[in-house]
């Protein structure tokens, strides 16, 4: 903005200097907005006293003309000081501390935004880096259920190039004897090949299930349903994948459906005796090892780490101690027969039905095959024919089954006659971790197996101490 016009008179030489000292400080005032306002109205008020100075300096009385002038100097000094005040100190002297007050506020205002900016950006970062964690957490879990399958399938591998080894050695046209004490006979039979085409349905569930072409099946019905809960929250816990329920009635298998457990239905006569061989049979024609658990087990570790497969049939034994567990010489005294009055007999306790691992060979297959079919001509027990297929030798008018046998160990794959007989008082056996346990012994299953989940899993010391050795 311009600055306005002013209409000066010629005056005296001090009018000439008041004039000059005017359009100085004007010269520096702002014309723009609320300020210019202010400062135009100032000057409209030393306008009209400056031409009230020249009127007066036209008398002749120059010592009151003095006077009139230092008078209208001191007043036009004052206004435009009030002006300027107005403008610079609103708030007036005393209140001028308030823009100190104000500039605190935003200062503080402005602190404190960046406080809580710097704030949020902390816990931004720390949302972050604990994203990060968990992805690298969940990366390093995956990272080591890798090397854990990868290290069993080295293990396995070994085991088939050991084995296929023995085979070559003793199925090859032509074998020498090697020096006393190298000669090994085979144990190992070879596998199966697998035949889909007797049952395409089985076969394409199994490439789903399975692992390292082995399963867990379990057979149930809606009996023993309540077992079967434990287990199956045992094998989670546990983290094995291929296990298989056989399911016999629709209350399992939409119980299999609704806790996302692998299941299969034979849909054949669920009443035909010898049903589990004969179920079993498929698996095994398809190329698959088996791994048999009835549903009284409580599985605490993965079972396929801990199995040999250097033979045919890997049982637990219902023996209770190394003797019965792995066989004894046992005396028989008969005392008529004088000198020979003492006989030698080769004793062994059952090995148990209700948890055995097959390979798919040919031996295991025929093994299934005779159980199977006795048991459809006869009312036995199936744990008792079971042992006699494996354990008849050849004799006249009978073929005995060739086919090779291990037992586990019975502290690792233990029964409840083990556990509650011996380990639960002793100090030492307490502290080893079973892979599974399986209350064959006792009729109040269900307890039992809860009391060792809690044992075990849950640390509880005394789960186990209300229960008798045996059976009430």
């Amino acid at each position: 903005m311009s600055l306005p016009y002013l209409r000066w008179s010629q005056g005296t030489k001090m009018s000439q200097l008041l004039r000059e000292g005017i359009l100085v400080t004007l010269l520096n005032l702002p014309w723009e907005g609320k300020e210019g306002r202010v400062y135009q109205l100032g000057l409209t008020l030393v306008r009209l006293l400056i031409e009230t100075q020249m009127t007066m300096a036209g008398r002749r009385d120059r010592l009151h003309h003095l006077r009139g002038s230092r008078i209208a100097i001191a007043i036009l000094v004052g206004i435009l000081i009030g002006c300027i005040c107005t403008v610079l100190f609103p708030d007036g002297f005393f209140n001028s501390g308030s823009s100190f007050t104000v500039n605190e506020q935003r200062l503080s205002q402005s602190t404190t935004s960046k406080v809580g900016q710097a704030s949020c950006e902390s816990s931004e970062r720390v949302k972050m880096l604990k994203s990060d964690f968990a992805l690298i957490s969940e990366k390093n879990a995956e990272l080591r259920k890798q090397v854990r399958e990868l290290t069993e399938k080295v293990r396995l591998a070994e085991q088939d190039t050991e084995n296929t080894r023995k085979q070559v050695l003793v199925l090859g046209t032509e074998i020498k004897a090697g020096s006393f004490g190298t000669v090994k006979s085979l144990r190992t039979n070879p596998t199966v090949v697998s035949d889909e085409s007797f049952n395409p349905r089985l076969a394409k569930l199994l490439e789903k299930v399975a692992v390292n072409n082995e399963i867990i099946v379990v057979l149930a019905n809606s009996n023993v349903k309540p077992m079967l809960e434990v287990q199956i929250a045992s094998v989670k816990r546990v983290g094995i994948q291929n296990y298989l329920v056989v399911a016999l009635d629709d209350s399992i298998e939409n119980f299999c459906k609704s806790n996302g457990v692998a299941y299969y239905t034979s849909g054949g006569n669920h009443t035909v005796s010898g049903l589990k061989f004969r179920v079993l049979r498929e698996f095994l024609q398809l190329g698959y090892g088996v791994l048999l658990s009835n549903v009284d087990i409580v599985f605490l570790q993965n079972p396929f780490g801990h199995l040999y497969r250097d033979s045919d049939v890997e049982t637990t034994s219902d023996g209770h101690d190394n003797s019965t567990a792995y066989g004894f010489n046992n005396g028989f005294d008969e005392p008529s027969m004088g000198w020979a009055r003492y006989a030698h007999t080769m004793r062994i306790w059952v090995f148990n039905s209700g948890f055995f691992y097959l390979r798919p060979t040919l031996p295991s297959i025929e093994l299934l095959d005779r159980v199977a079919d006795t048991l459809s001509k006869a009312d036995a027990w199936d744990q008792a024919v079971f042992n006699e297929q494996l354990f008849y030798p050849s004799h006249p008018g009978y073929t005995g089954l060739h086919a090779s046998k291990r037992v586990m160990d019975m502290y690792e794959f233990m029964n409840s006659k083990v556990l509650f007989k011996t380990v639960r008082k002793d100090h030492e056996l307490k502290k080893l971790k079973p892979v599974i346990v399986h209350l064959n012994y006792h009729p109040d299953k269900l307890s039992r197996m809860q009391a060792v989940v809690e044992f075990y899993v849950n640390g509880k010391q005394d789960a186990l101490d209300s229960f008798p050795d045996g059976s009430e």
